[in-house]
This record gives structure tokens, sequence and C-alpha cells, in this order.
């Protein structure tokens, strides 16, 4: 009965991470990089190099706080949120200068990759506070807590690669279509830039995380 009651657990974990995944800031923060991509296996190994940053932060940090029995205080958590925000305006700012350099962006495939990674790094700080309450409140153990977090993480990269792909596919059939292209890529990054900073407003001002800063 316990068996069959983890594997459900880990079931759940399973979809979970792939409703995470696509998040709206998430999926934002993605598409930027998808569409500087030139093919569309690269798109979508920009989504599994994301999950596979975003999985890393949860594990490490997850593991941290649930091995302590400890919890991520609401100011720290709503400050890497906050830092998400950040890095959307930021995003949408580099499509632009990507732009300006579309010519070499072939050479640069490997960079995209890291660049993914890191930013599924950076998702991940700001998820983990909602992580670690997820898990501990679903599982009974610490290696229960590994488990479902890896398990999560899996279920992540499954829903990044899928909606990388899926986004992949106007930027990569507009490739030779210049004008359509760049338009495109033009939407997505003010997309991103105003998403970003709605996001740094809502948690600054709505939920009064500047109030916390500049008591």
């Amino acid at each position: 009965m316990m068996e069959f009651s983890l594997l459900s657990v880990l079931v759940l974990g399973l979809v979970l991470g792939i409703k995470h995944a696509i998040e709206p800031d998430h999926i934002i923060a993605v598409s930027t990089i998808a569409s500087q991509s030139q093919k569309l296996s690269r798109a979508s190994l920009a989504g599994v190099f994301w999950g596979i940053g975003h999985t890393m932060t949860l594990f490490i940090v997850g593991m941290v706080l649930i091995i302590l029995k400890n919890e991520i205080p609401a100011s720290w958590a709503m400050s890497l949120e906050f830092l998400v925000g950040i890095m959307l305006v930021y995003l949408g700012l580099s499509t632009f200068f990507a732009l300006k350099h579309s010519a070499d962006q072939h050479q640069h495939a490997h960079h995209s990759y890291i660049k993914s990674m890191a930013i599924g790094f950076i998702h991940g700080l700001a998820g983990s506070a909602a992580m670690v309450l997820l898990t501990m409140s679903t599982v009974e153990h610490t290696w229960q807590g590994a488990v479902y977090i890896a398990i999560f993480g899996i279920g992540t990269c499954i829903g990044m690669l899928a909606f990388t792909t899926i986004l992949g596919i106007p930027f990569v059939r507009t490739k030779n279509k210049l004008t359509l292209n760049r338009s495109l890529t033009r939407f997505t990054g003010f997309v991103s830039m105003l998403f970003g900073l709605y996001y740094m407003y809502n948690l600054g001002v709505n939920e009064g995380l500047f109030s916390i800063w500049f008591r």
C-alpha cells in the first residue's frame, strides 16, 4: 500500500513538473532564446538545458532546506522572484542586440545552451521556496523528497522540451524571411520586457516587497 502511495506521489510530481514548465514567466524566458535559434533542434535543446538548470537549483537548495527542516523567509523568496523579473527584462533587451549579430548565431549554439541553463538556474532559485513546501507536504522521508524533486525535474524538462520545440517552429520556418523573422523576434523581446516589468511591479508594489526592502 505504501509503495502504491509513493508511486502515486511520484506520478503526481511528474505531472506537476510538466505543468510547471508552461508557467508564463518560464515560457517567455525560453522563447527569447528559441527566437534566436536557426534550427528546431537547438530550440528544443534550449528547453532541455533550461530544465536541467532549473532542476539543479531545486534539488540542491530544496534538499538542504528539507534536511535542515527549514524554509526560505518570505522576504528572501520574494526577492528571488524579483530577480526573475529583472532577468526577463534583460532577456527582452538581449533579443534586440542579438538581431544586430544574427549572421553569427550559428557559431554560438553552445553559448545559448549555457544561457538557457543559467536562466533555468535562476528560475529554480525563485521557485525553491514553493518546491520545498510542496515536497514537505507530499512525502514523509528525505530520500523520498530527493526522488520527488528529481521526478518533478524530469517532468519539467519534458514539458519545456515540448513547448520550446513548438515555440521554435515559427522562428525556424521564417529564418529565410528576414523581415518577418525579425518582427517575430522583436515581438518576443517586447513581451519579455513588458512581462518582466509587470512582474517586478506586482511583487514590489502589490505584494509589498518594496515596503519590506525600504522600511
